[in-house]
């Protein structure tokens, strides 16, 4: 059975938008050519080359990035809420296949590349628009075909709200 919402817009108060900018991501493609992961990711975090689109729609950036491990920060806006008012598992998930991912990358040499096979997430906590929230990744264990990483995503009090277990393709570019 479907329902159709009869209210008119205007009923519903006043309307919010996010004006959402981003670069070319060929222009991140290319400033991985000739580097190590953890070189192209410490150049991103840098500030050398703008984001991946992802990380400017979603809001958070790298702030760290060393040998199996990097960190993202930013705080989610009411934009990414689900119809409870917390913030929606699929922000989460990206934020936490981010940073394992990236964690990946940090152990790749140059002209090989990853992607997410499959990743495993565990919510702990409710988390709300506003919320300042910083995420890790690391590998688990690094390998030629496949590696493994882990992820945490924290909040301003530093408690653990969300975990994942993720496996990456590693593959020649």
């Amino acid at each position: 059975m479907t329902t159709q919402n009869t209210q008119a817009p205007e009923a519903w108060g006043e309307a919010r938008s996010k004006n959402v900018t981003w670069h070319d991501p060929q222009l991140v493609v290319r400033a991985r050519e000739g580097r190590s992961g953890l070189e192209h990711l410490r150049s991103w975090a840098g500030g050398e080359f703008p984001s991946a689109p992802i990380s400017q729609l979603m809001g958070f950036t790298l702030t760290e990035a060393e040998e199996g491990g990097v960190r993202f920060e930013g705080t989610p806006d009411e934009s990414v809420c689900n119809p409870m008012g917390a913030v929606h598992g699929g922000m989460m998930c990206t934020l936490l296949d981010s940073a394992t991912g990236c964690a990946v990358q940090t152990t790749l040499p140059a002209g090989v590349g990853y992607t997410s096979v499959e990743i495993k997430v565990s919510y702990l906590r409710p988390v709300f628009a506003g919320t300042p929230l910083y995420t890790r990744g690391w590998v688990s264990k690094p390998g030629r075909r496949m590696a493994f990483a882990e992820g945490e995503i924290r909040d301003a009090a530093d408690k653990v709200v969300a975990t994942a277990s993720s496996s990456c393709l590693v593959f020649d570019l």
